[in-house]
């Protein structure tokens, strides 16, 4: 009796390790862009990108740079992610900010670099939208996201005025997204 017990305990423990759920290389989530997590450090890019390309910014002059950008690119040589350190020039630092750049990559709702605002609102709750000089900054606390959407997208009298609270009612349905940002700073 035993020994069937134990040999179905075994049977079921590698059923459900076989059934685990692999992960989507391309799903966004509040700490997670695919195989890419929050505590994550620059020298491990090369690792978790191994199948893809790791393009480092290069300078004659690191005086002359402002950061140190990292561009992941497929195998194909399409751009995947634009890659930013929290602390700038050190490879054993954080990931501040993952600028999404292939549209494959999307949250468990379907958000993603060419979704429209109406797939925002529906799916997600905007924590604030700020106004800048060439864009409304949309900003989702919950998966730590931020997008912008073009001010030419905006009714006229929102283009030109940085002063005025955007509200969510005044950007139009299918204003498409421009930055597909992840802030993990």
């Amino acid at each position: 009796m035993r020994k069937s017990i134990l040999s179905l305990l075994i049977i079921t423990t590698g059923v459900l390790v076989s059934c685990e759920k692999e992960q989507d290389p391309f799903l966004i989530s509040a700490n997670s862009i695919g195989g890419l997590t929050s505590d994550i450090r620059i020298n491990q890019l090369d690792s978790i990108f191994a199948e893809d390309s790791i393009v480092k910014q290069v300078s004659n002059s690191e005086l002359y740079r402002k950061s140190n950008e990292i561009e992941v690119f497929d195998k194909e040589g399409n751009k995947l992610l634009l890659i930013e350190p929290v602390q700038a020039f050190d490879s054993t630092s954080t990931i501040g900010f993952v600028q999404v750049l292939d549209p494959r990559y999307k949250t468990a709702r379907g958000l993603g670099k060419e979704s429209t605002f109406k797939e925002i609102v529906e799916n997600y709750n905007i924590s604030r939208i700020e106004n800048t000089l060439s864009a409304a900054v949309i900003f989702i606390d919950e998966l730590n996201i931020y997008v912008t959407v073009d001010k030419k997208q905006l009714p006229v009298e929102l283009r030109y005025d940085t002063q005025t609270r955007i509200q969510a009612s005044q950007i139009p349905d299918d204003a498409k997204i421009n930055y597909f940002m992840i802030d993990w700073d």
